[in-house]
């Protein structure tokens, strides 16, 4: 297995003493775990921040095996890791990523809404401009993994009607893609929520 391609981090996992396991997710291949020597060092850690956007080389000897990635900074988020709702976001819905979707499984539209999301994240002046987006983020995976869910999302933002829906959706995911491992992911979406309630008008 062969491709280079854009790609954005969705998780990083330590493996030995300097090395780590990204987990990237791509337009045609889907989200794919790699070998990433050195990953953990000085150079690559900035590298492989959690939404960043990177170009990725892949490769492997077989199917069976886990690839070795290369990996090139296209654009970082790490400017935005320093304020403490876009943190929250970009840290739940990469990890949301990571942990429901199938390795090698190809979900463009799931690539192309979560990049926008990204940007719109770390572009929006407030989170008015991005929390919408992010519940339509999360119906879609709902629906291309083949939960279809009734919950929709409200169509202008209306506070209480957002708290209505965030929960709905929450137990959604708790119930079905994070059914084994909601715990920890899903403390993730719990730190966004207490810092959304921050929010002036949140009710």
């Amino acid at each position: 297995m062969y491709f280079r391609a854009s790609a954005l981090v969705c998780a990083t996992h330590p493996h030995g003493e300097t090395a780590v396991i990204v987990r990237l997710l791509t337009m045609e291949h889907g989200l794919v775990a790699a070998y990433v020597a050195g990953g953990r060092g000085r150079q690559m850690r900035p590298v492989l921040i959690p939404g960043n956007v990177v170009e990725a080389e892949v490769r492997s000897k077989s199917e069976n095996q886990l690839p070795f990635a290369r990996v090139e900074l296209v654009r970082s988020r790490g400017p935005w890791l320093t304020e403490p709702l876009p943190a929250a976001a970009i840290a739940w819905v990469t990890a949301l990523t990571a942990t429901a979707l199938p390795e090698r499984h190809p979900y463009p539209p799931l690539y192309e809404a979560l990049s926008a999301l990204m940007d719109a994240v770390c572009v929006a002046p407030s989170a008015r401009g991005w929390v919408l987006p992010l519940l339509s983020y999360e119906v879609l995976v709902l629906r291309e993994l083949g939960y279809g869910t009734p919950v929709e999302r409200p169509e202008q933002l209306d506070w209480p009607a957002f708290h209505d829906v965030f929960d709905r959706i929450g137990r959604e995911l708790a119930r079905y893609p994070l059914a084994d491992r909601r715990r920890d992911v899903m403390a993730a979406r719990a730190l966004l929520r207490e810092r959304l309630e921050r929010i002036e008008g949140w009710e």
